[in-house]
């Protein structure tokens, strides 16, 4: 039984507890508190865990807003700004400058222009194209004086334009040839991203103003059929893709031939964002089932023209893009990798070009890096909107992952392991990641979590 002091004693203390207590607690709601991450792994046994500080400070390369190789920005002061905002150029291609007679390739055009965007730190985005608005076809003269080709003279747009004769069989035959000796030559130049392919105006899959003729201003069916079992057998590394517009049966046997549209070309869309693409253009991805298309080949496009200039000044503004919604909600749900928006400077700070440029395509965060004597386990997470689409790999002193990052899709997390013994003592193991297609100047950098 306590005594009347030893109470006493008892009770102050205990009222001396609750006050301290009552103190901290209230003080404890105007500072972060340290609490355990709950949601870390453990350290495998045997394995040691390492700091790592990293982040993604510049566009990735293959993705991002594309300018045009031939912009004006490149020759003005700005042009080392608007370099660093972006990864990717576009050059529309013009054939009859590579082919000069039957069986003649001058390969310096391209060599050229890939000198040139590769000066600039950046890789390539080209489309072959035989049609455009106001000016004659690009068709090897060779082929235009042959007795049996004649082409179509009609107006486009309020412009004469010429379109080729595709009833010929050597344009046909060429067509094919061209890009066999392209991808010979091409297919594993890492100083190229992607290729685009299409017939009709400017290769877009349609002549939506003009004399459509099919089989005559535009392939047959049977012959496109043919073009695309072609591409899919000399490419074997150089992702190529067609339009979207390639739904409409008008044009395209894709409808009714649904076996290739498991053939593995990407898409691109030349009319990306304008007023009314989710009730237009969005039936024409769902075609395409993007969804899953974009897991192994990439989807892309333009940013619309349709009011120009608003929309192509206008479809970066943050927040809201043209019109109420904003590109990266539009990269998110499309997979995009990459946009061609030769004209959004006129409206946007280089600043937003490369804020959009990095919401596209991939991005690796780095979730844990665990070493032993025998070999390092690194957990890794696509934190991007779409894959890689070469082969990419966790690389640790030099030694790389068994396992390429190419697979892993928008918001994945895998292990990659890679066998190189360390001094798990003494070891300070530097992590990046390579690829072989990308230019020697380029990085894919990777951000982390704090996993310690």
């Amino acid at each position: 039984m306590l005594s009347k002091n030893n109470a006493v004693v008892a009770t102050l203390s205990l009222m001396l507890i609750l006050i301290v207590t009552s103190c901290n607690t209230q003080g404890s709601k105007n500072r972060p508190q340290s609490q355990p991450n709950l949601n870390l792994p453990s350290v495998p046994t045997g394995y040691k865990a390492v700091t790592l500080n990293s982040a993604i400070t510049k566009v990735q390369p293959m993705t991002g807003i594309v300018l045009w190789d031939t912009n004006n920005v490149w020759t003005g002061p700005n042009a080392n700004e608007v370099a660093d905002a972006i990864s990717l150029e576009y050059s529309y291609t013009s054939i009859s400058e590579i082919v000069t007679a039957k069986g003649v390739y001058d390969w310096s055009y391209i060599d050229n222009k890939l000198a040139d965007i590769a000066s600039r730190n950046h890789q390539a985005i080209f489309r072959f194209y035989y049609t455009y608005p106001g000016k004659d076809t690009v068709v090897p003269n060779y082929i235009k004086a042959l007795p049996d080709y004649h082409e179509t003279m009609g107006i486009t747009e309020g412009k004469t334009t010429y379109f080729p004769d595709w009833t010929n069989n050597e344009l046909q035959q060429f067509t094919k040839e061209f890009h066999t000796r392209f991808a010979q030559r091409y297919d594993n130049d890492p100083r190229i991203a992607f290729l685009q392919v299409g017939f009709g105006l400017w290769g877009e899959y349609h002549i939506y103003d003009g004399p459509f003729i099919l089989g005559q201003t535009f392939p047959s069916k049977e012959y496109q059929l043919a073009f695309f079992d072609h591409l899919e057998s000399v490419y074997s590394s150089l992702p190529w893709s067609i339009s979207v517009d390639a739904n409409d049966s008008n044009y395209s046997p894709l409808a009714s031939a649904p076996a290739y549209l498991n053939k593995s070309f990407g898409l691109f869309d030349d009319s990306f964002m304008h007023e009314s693409h989710a009730s237009s253009n969005g039936s024409w991805w769902e075609f395409f089932d993007y969804r899953q298309r974009y897991k192994n080949s990439p989807l892309g496009g333009e940013f619309s023209y349709y009011k120009y200039p608003y929309d192509q000044y206008n479809v970066l503004n943050p927040d809201v893009g043209a019109y109420g919604i904003p590109y990266e909600t539009f990269a998110s749900k499309f997979h995009i990798t990459y946009m061609i928006g030769n004209d959004t400077l006129g409206g946007q700070a280089i600043a937003r070009i490369k804020q959009a440029s990095l919401a596209s395509g991939y991005q690796y965060e780095i979730q844990s890096f665990y070493i032993s004597t025998t070999d390092a386990i690194i957990k890794v997470k696509n934190i991007g909107v779409a894959p890689i689409y070469y082969d990419a790999f966790v690389t640790v002193n030099g030694a790389r992952s068994t396992t390429s990052l190419r697979g892993l899709y928008a918001g994945e997390i895998k292990e990659y392991a890679v066998a190189i013994p360390l001094n798990i003592e003494a070891a300070t193991p530097t992590l990046t990641i390579e690829s072989d297609h990308i230019l020697a100047t380029q990085t894919i950098q990777f951000s982390n979590i704090d996993f310690e």
